[in-house]
């Protein structure tokens, strides 16, 4: 029955005042006395309770998953709920009834955050509106709606009810409103139905790291409807700096997602000391914090934030303020997903041209701020902009990592992804940044012995296999296309002539020798592999060169370490239209102590060409593979009946692991995440195994994540998708 209690919803009294009745809601601002009447007056309507139906408007809306205990709608959508008076019941004609919503601490009706409106018998679409649904007795069902270019946020909402002359106004609950992606008017509108349960709903993904000639993903929790992430998005945006200079401000402008987007792409970093998220480290030591490896989920991050009292967790890089980012952008309502880009260029001066300096052994001759990132992570977000002209929604690239300050503040984005492919450089928001992480040249200078510099007739590509997970698949996506044309396109280069920079030509020439670097089978940590440089002669006549391979750690933003390996000059001949390798042996023992958590080797290969004095520079990033994590699932996956999931995995290397650590999670299959700490060292080639019970909470497909911490492996991934059967009635 309509205002009673029941398990699956909440329903409200305020609370009692002395001399009321426990349970009757009090009249919170009586009206004038009455003047007198020959009359009789209708009696006063007092509300008594009321019902938000918060788990009824949950499933419709879509949020019944955050399981929070207060009402959770999305603009633009109706919503429901029932008011129960006290004595009689609502009388068409002779009550009046009207509502108000508020938002923020400043409300009013100028800044679009405090609305009033009467109930009515028929919607309005363009402002919010209240209509009689159906009345039983004492109890009335209304059908609330907000606009779909409300702002979003916390709101409080009044019932005002009036009869004759007398009036009162009740307190009955607060609500959250969220960006509506299934509403056509809503500025983040998406068509597709699968598009978005991947980037609205769906808790859990892939990301993709490694080199461009090495993909692989890991696994994540976004977890953005698991308990408090909701309240912990909706206070990041209440201590945002632009929230404290000016809170009425910042809150009307909580409708546009454009505004949110920039918000969120500042808050997540802690560069500018705005009580962000995240504290990015990039050198390796992560002592007094988390390894950026060892992350497997935003919620854990996020609520360690708002435990801290908001202080930044330690540590991130580029994929984990993409993945947080994420999280926040799909719990505030917005289709978002983290994409990756391989051979990523950081352009510190906006010149497109990225120099590096080797010397004649291809070791680094000279550091610069210009960085490649072997891979590099952004946000996608999904939005119209009006702010723009016609032809610029869709997606947005939104990029938390803090590299270089956008107005002042670290942030980035939202760039619409159609002005990157088109070069459009002028429009909002940092468009020639983003342009540079996908387009720049790579020049390669070798400096001689006697200091002068020659610059090499090879350039690595820079912006290559652009990447994000398949919708509804656990496949990669290819997405370079929606960034830019065809090298060598006419397009192509018609949009450098746009960005005002003239395209170096970089194709591979038919004629003369070709150089690359290939990789053995078996690149596995605790292994020896080799590594070749392939050199190719693509003319008539024998070539002699001279060929030289260095390998050094490195990290995946681009600053090398070490030195893992060197051959001496090797001066070969080369038959017409033949290819000759040179071997560089890289051992463990010489790289085991050197590479970084990133497990990446950085390979070099210089040529020589003694005919034409043309030099030649190869280069690659070789992953040095983690072993494997099995994961097992025993028994039948059903929704609230136990199950169990066996985890191992074998020691690879010739020396003991210490400090042995797995962490266990997944939205919906586990409580928060899962510790398994190893008493003793595991030693090598032993395996470690252990099994754990999981009560999946949600149906359907989930994932569970698995990562494993020691002091010679770290941030070693697995996961397996289980599918629970739902709940028999």
């Amino acid at each position: 029955m309509p205002g009673q209690t029941d398990a699956s919803v909440i329903q409200g009294a305020l609370p009692a005042e002395p001399g009321q009745v426990p349970g009757r809601a009090p009249a919170a601002a009586p009206a004038a006395p009455a003047p007198p009447s020959a009359g009789t007056m209708a009696e006063e309507l007092v509300l008594e309770t009321w019902d938000l139906h918060c788990d009824r408007n949950g499933q419709e809306h879509r949020t019944a998953d955050m399981g929070c205990k207060v009402l959770v709608v999305r603009r633009g959508q109706p919503f429901t709920i029932t008011l129960r008076f006290s004595g009689r019941g609502y009388e068409e004609g002779v009550d009046k009834l009207a509502f108000n919503v508020a938002t923020g601490p400043c409300p009013n009706e100028t800044s679009g955050t405090s609305f009033h409106f009467v109930m009515t018998d028929c919607p309005e679409e363009s402002c919010w509106s209240a209509v009689n649904q159906q009345q039983d007795g004492e109890s009335l069902s209304v059908s609330l709606c907000s606009p779909p270019n409300a702002c979003i946020g916390r709101y409080s909402m009044t019932l005002e009810t009036r009869t004759d002359y007398q009036g009162s106004s009740f307190q009955i609950g607060d609500f959250v409103l969220l960006f509506n992606p299934w509403h056509p008017e809503d500025t983040v509108f998406m068509r597709d139905e699968n598009e978005r349960r991947e980037y609205v709903l769906s808790q859990h993904g892939l990301i993709y790291q490694g080199t461009c000639d090495y993909i692989f993903s890991i696994p994540w929790n976004f977890g953005q409807f698991e308990d408090e992430i909701l309240d912990i998005c909706l206070n990041m945006l209440d201590i945002n700096p632009k929230h404290l200079r000016d809170q009425n401000r910042d809150c009307s402008r909580r409708n546009d997602p454009v505004y949110i987007g920039r918000v969120v792409s500042a808050m997540v970093n802690c560069n500018d000391e705005d009580r962000g998220v995240l504290f990015g480290r990039w050198d390796n030591r992560y002592e007094d914090g988390m390894s950026p490896m060892a992350w497997i989920g935003s919620v854990d991050i996020l609520k360690r934030w708002k435990k801290f009292g908001c202080q930044p967790v330690k540590y991130g890089q580029c994929w984990v303020f993409a993945a947080v980012a994420c999280t926040v952008m799909r719990c505030l309502g917005v289709p978002s997903r983290v994409v990756t880009n391989y051979n990523s260029a950081h352009d510190t001066n906006a010149n497109l041209t990225i120099d590096r300096y080797v010397n004649e052994k291809g070791e680094q001759e000279r550091s610069s701020w210009d960085k490649i990132w072997n891979f590099h992570c952004w946000v996608e977000s999904w939005m119209a902009r009006p702010d723009l002209a016609a032809g610029y929604d869709g997606w947005q690239a939104l990029d938390p990592t803090p590299q270089e300050k956008s107005e002042g503040v670290y942030c980035c984005g939202p760039a619409p992804v159609k002005a990157i492919k088109e070069g459009d450089m002028q429009l909002k928001y940092d468009i020639p940044f983003i342009f540079a992480e996908v387009n720049a040249d790579v020049v390669y200078w070798v400096v001689q012995g006697d200091g002068m510099e020659k610059q090499s007739i090879r350039s690595s590509d820079v912006g290559k296999y652009i990447s994000t997970k398949s919708v509804g698949r656990d496949s990669r996506e290819d997405i370079t296309h929606n960034y830019k044309y065809p090298e060598g396109s006419e397009e192509e280069r018609a949009v450098f002539e746009k960005a005002e920079h003239q395209k170096k030509s970089i194709g591979e020439e038919d004629e003369g020798l070709h150089l690359r670097i290939k990789v053995s089978e078996g690149a596995n940590k605790g292994s020896d592999f080799d590594v070749f440089a392939v050199v190719s002669n693509n003319t008539d006549e024998e070539r002699v060169c001279r060929v030289t391979l260095c390998a050094r750690a490195t990290s995946h933003n681009g600053t090398v370490g070490p030195l893992c390996g060197l051959t001496d000059p090797a001066d070969i001949d080369i038959e017409p239209r033949a290819e000759k390798r040179v071997p560089l042996r890289i051992l463990y023992e010489e790289y085991r102590d050197k590479l970084t958590q990133d497990n990446l080797i950085k390979v070099v290969a210089l040529l020589n060409d003694h005919q034409t004095g043309d030099i030649l520079v190869a280069v690659r990033d070789i992953y040095v593979e983690n072993p494997k994590i099995k994961i097992r699932i025993l028994g039948e996956p059903m929704q609230n009946r136990k199950l169990v999931a066996e985890i191992s995995l074998v020691n690879p290397l010739a020396v003991p692991l210490n400090g042995c650590v797995f962490v266990v999670e997944g939205t919906g299959l586990t409580d928060g995440h899962f510790v398994k700490e190893l008493e003793e060292p595991l030693e090598p080639q032993a395996e470690a195994k252990f099994r754990m019970d999981l009560m999946p909470r949600l149906s359907g497909l989930q994932k569970l994540m698995v990562d494993f911490e020691s002091d010679q492996l770290t941030g070693v991934k697995s996961y397996r998708n289980v599918i629970i059967a739902p709940q028999p009635m």
